[in-house]
């Protein structure tokens, strides 16, 4: 059987390089994505796997990703959009826009739009990371997107959670009949090095005793490479939010239709506006 090959965003540490390592241990042709130049290559190195660097705080970069990996694997069996984190203080991109919400929303967005044509020729998974937070901390407001108003880093995150589940609803309305299926899961509370190069307060509590409680990367992993594995429409349901390999409750925002497309419309003119932006004469 040949392998497929699955992008992994992400995946030099925590849970991405979790699901890569598994998922190459079973046979899969997997493409390692960080922002680290030495943790990419070292992690990739220890699977035998390609590798790309990309920095997703630039969305030049994120569209450089996207034509080498076109331009390299004719065929893209799953996307993972894994990549993400929480920043702490308000701070802008270089293309002008808040971290929390590029990061962790825009820039998987403008990837994963900049690979439609392969992703719906392969008939691919697209799996976005999301978590507990969209529930917990998720206000969303379509015109504070930037979250310029009330900022905290917990909204920001929380926002930035429930717009990754929007947009995996959409990817499904949009797309799913030309192939493409679905999923967002909730890895748990993970021991990994989540927010530790951050001022926000999550990083006191990964760094204290409750980290002895939380998940191992390999836990939180495994509803990834249960979803990139199993067989959506029979095992799984696309366009749908997971935890544990299970249907979970998201917010209630998550399931507004109107709001989804909204998002998404929004998503496209914001990335549409930065092209617009290299192109125009100095």
């Amino acid at each position: 059987m040949t392998a497929r090959t699955i992008v992994i965003t992400g995946a030099s540490d925590g849970i991405g390089a979790s699901a890569a390592r598994t998922l190459s241990e079973q046979g899969e042709r997997v493409v390692v994505v960080g922002r680290s130049p030495e943790k990419t290559e070292r992690m990739a190195t220890e699977i035998g796997a390609d590798y790309f660097v990309s920095d997703f705080a630039e969305l030049a970069q994120v569209r450089q990703l996207a034509a080498r990996l076109k331009e390299k694997y004719p065929r893209i069996d799953v996307l993972a959009n894994n990549a993400g984190g929480i920043m702490g203080r308000r701070g802008l991109t270089v293309d002008g826009h808040e971290k929390t919400f590029q990061i962790n929303h825009l820039a998987p967005f403008l990837l994963t739009t900049e690979l439609l044509d392969v992703l719906t020729a392969s008939n691919a998974t697209v799996i976005n990371t999301s978590s507990a937070a969209n529930s917990l901390y998720g206000k969303l407001d379509l015109n504070d997107l930037e979250v310029a108003n009330k900022y905290s880093a917990n909204l920001a995150y929380g926002n930035a959670k429930l717009e990754n589940i929007l947009f995996t609803a959409e990817l499904h309305n949009r797309y799913h009949a030309a192939g493409i299926s679905t999923a967002a899961f909730h890895p748990g509370v993970v021991a990994t090095n989540f927010a530790a190069d951050t001022t926000s307060p999550f990083r006191f509590m990964y760094r204290s005793f409750l980290n002895r409680f939380m998940l191992s990367p390999e836990q939180g992993a495994d509803t990834l490479v249960w979803l990139a594995t199993a067989t959506p429409g029979q095992d799984w349901i696309s366009g749908a939010y997971y935890a544990k390999r299970a249907l979970a409750k998201a917010n209630k925002v998550a399931y507004d239709p109107e709001i989804a497309r909204e998002l998404w419309d929004r998503s496209e003119a914001m990335v549409s506006q930065d092209v617009d932006k290299l192109d125009s004469p100095a």
